[in-house]
């Protein structure tokens, strides 16, 4: 078991995840993120989130890996 941190960013913002999660694996890690992707998105805002990324980290500061928003989301409908 791991922690890892969800940190999200734009060219103007940056939403650091302080908290972060405990997870088993790099899989467990990629869904949490997809969640975390959602509980941005899935909120009534006027923002933009096609150009914000999520960056996955763990304990050292070590980034793990990052998703696009737009991965998650897809294409514009």
């Amino acid at each position: 078991m791991t922690q890892v941190y969800f940190h999200c960013s734009s060219t103007k913002k940056v939403f650091v995840d302080r908290r972060g999660a405990v997870v088993d694996g790099l899989e467990e890690a990629r869904d949490h993120a997809t969640r975390v992707v959602h509980s941005f998105t899935d909120e009534l805002s006027l923002e933009d989130w096609r150009d914000w990324v999520l960056h996955v980290s763990d304990d050292q500061g070590d980034e793990l890996f990052v998703i696009p928003f737009s991965f998650v989301l897809g294409k514009p409908h």
